[in-house]
């Protein structure tokens, strides 16, 4: 049998649950009392990146880009001395210190 836990509660502690379907477990989610889902282990290998790509091109979630990508994209950013870093953030900050 199932075990069963509301939303809120799944919410709370999700990476628990989903600890416990990796291991074999199933997960009833009910809300109002009343079942509404049902978390269990997903069967056999995973997708390639491809093949998880074209899927949700197919089903109409992920809209591909056209062109190549920016140049800017496969650079590295600049590294900047921590001082830097901590002086932008105070003035981000102002007075919520």
């Amino acid at each position: 049998m199932a075990k069963s836990v509301s939303v809120s509660e799944l919410k709370a502690h999700l990476s628990e649950y989903l600890r416990q379907v990796r291991g074999g477990a199933e997960i009833q989610v009910v809300q109002r009392g009343v079942a509404v889902a049902r978390l269990l282990r997903l069967e056999g290998t995973p997708l390639r990146v491809n093949e998880r790509r074209n899927r949700l091109i197919r089903d109409g979630l992920l809209r591909p880009g056209r062109g190549p990508s920016p140049a800017l994209a496969n650079e590295p950013l600049p590294a900047l001395p921590a001082a830097r870093i901590a002086a932008a953030l105070d003035e981000e900050r102002g007075d919520r210190v």
